[in-house]
């Protein structure tokens, strides 16, 4: 694996059935996997509060 691909981590996540379908709807509308919605759904939020660097920040950081 080199160093600029993303490392991923499996977890398991209890979530109520309406909370799932009402992913699980969206992520079809946007054609995604409830996976891959959840992923952008944690991203977007992370990035809006301020809590996750930004990729370009990130990328230039690691070359010094």
């Amino acid at each position: 694996m080199s160093a600029k691909e993303n490392k991923t981590k499996s977890f398991v996540l209890r979530i109520d059935e309406n909370t799932f379908k009402s992913i699980e709807k969206w992520a079809a509308d946007e054609f995604r996997s409830v996976n891959g919605q959840m992923q952008w759904i944690i991203e977007q939020t992370l990035k809006k509060s301020g809590r996750l660097k930004n990729k370009k920040q990130t990328d230039s950081t690691d070359k010094e």
